[in-house]
């Protein structure tokens, strides 16, 4: 039985990790649960989960925390943390075997890579792990012979087909994007988007940071340099389409022309249930919701990605080739500029333009530590809210 440590337990991930861990109560128990400020379902999480540690955001959620168990009736024992060095000690200790990376941000990210150097076993979702501290995290899973084993959906299709061959006999991957929901409209009516209507992804369910990077397809270009450091690809050898129905999630050609796909219904379940249990492939609790019904595909479309349209995917392979610090300004600049216009200070179409300003800044730092990669991103989120200010 494993036991787990999830960082961001009430996000979108970790409420679809804690699903999963439910469906499988022979397989996994909870040791720790880190989250935010959402004290609410955290309390909830808890109670039905039982951990012997919850990491919560800062000393003043502790209480309130406590307040809600006491009225609930809890009474069972619990160490309460708090902020980084709380998710730190939950993440690195000796019971926890499985640490799943599913915060919001960099938040997160010393845990996670502090979890690495402990000899745990990393569930990524956290795509600002691998974006702003790439070559560091994978370093250290080398040196301390860690299995990182993605959870998003795009790379855990590819981890599935690699599978089937070895790393140097691949060519080219293949990521998918939905498109997001403004696939169809005309460049020049994306100025008057409205939060509203860019958080309406017309096929997953997901946070709010990252629906509107699957608008923008950010997304897929932090996937583009999540991919090189995951499985050693370059950055021509990453391909991005458009794929409205989100039912192959990633495709891998082989040297002799070979190409295998996943193909899955969009539900976050999948990619989790994989990488908790790999190498096993277990039944899902409710399965039948989960089968793929061929006989309702009636086309399954594959589009070249506009990166004319879709600037944020060429700012992004831009940020790769510049090198560790360029990619971590990027992360920063796009959390800032997304978290603006969602709260309708700048336009849909400003987000590119922040970021790309702070990228082009960016050039010449050197990235050595994880505390250089904090300083690049605090350094980058004053940039990035300068250009907002402007």
């Amino acid at each position: 039985m494993k036991t787990l440590c999830i960082l961001g337990s009430t996000g979108s991930i970790g409420t679809n990790v804690l699903r999963v861990v439910a469906g499988l109560p022979d397989r996994f128990r909870v040791g720790a649960l880190s989250a935010g400020r959402n004290l609410d379902l955290l309390s909830q999480q808890i109670i039905r989960f039982q951990p012997a540690v919850a990491v919560v955001a800062s000393p003043d959620c502790i209480e309130p925390l406590r307040a809600r168990l006491r009225a609930a009736g809890y009474g069972r024992t619990l160490k309460i943390l708090a902020g980084s060095e709380g998710q730190v000690e939950a993440a690195t200790d000796a019971a926890v075997q499985f640490v799943v990376s599913a915060g919001h941000g960099v938040t997160g990210l010393v845990a996670t890579y502090e979890a690495v150097r402990a000899g745990k076993t990393i569930g990524l979702a956290n795509k600002e792990t691998l974006v702003a501290a790439g070559e560091l995290v994978t370093r250290a899973a080398r040196e301390h012979g860690v299995a990182i084993l993605p959870i998003d959906s795009e790379h855990g299709a590819l981890h599935q087909c690699i599978r089937a061959g070895a790393p140097r006999e691949v060519r080219r991957a293949v990521l998918t994007a939905s498109g997001g929901p403004f696939l169809r409209w005309r460049k020049r009516d994306l100025e008057n988007v409205t939060p509203e209507q860019a958080l309406k992804h017309p096929t997953w369910n997901m946070g709010g940071r990252i629906t509107v990077d699957s608008a923008t397809l950010m997304n897929k270009g932090l996937e583009v340099i999540e991919a090189h450091h995951l499985f050693g690809l370059s950055s021509t050898q990453i391909e991005v389409v458009i794929h409205p129905e989100s039912i192959v999630h990633s495709m891998l050609e082989f040297k002799d022309g070979s190409v295998l796909a996943q193909l899955a219904v969009p539900d976050m379940r999948i990619p989790i249930q994989y990488a908790l249990t790999y190498p096993d492939r277990l039944p899902m609790t409710d399965g039948e919701s989960l089968v793929l019904d061929f006989k309702r595909l009636k086309r399954l479309r594959l589009e070249p990605a506009d990166e004319r349209r879709y600037p944020c995917l060429r700012l992004a392979r831009e940020a790769l080739a510049a090198g560790a610090a360029a990619a971590c300004a990027l992360n920063a600049a796009d959390e800032v500029a997304v978290e603006a216009f969602l709260a309708r200070r700048v336009s849909f179409t400003k987000i590119p333009e922040v970021v790309g300003n702070v990228l082009r800044n960016a050039a010449g730092s050197t990235i050595g530590s994880i505390g250089d990669v904090l300083a690049c991103d605090a350094a980058a989120r004053e940039r990035a809210q300068a250009e907002l200010a402007d």
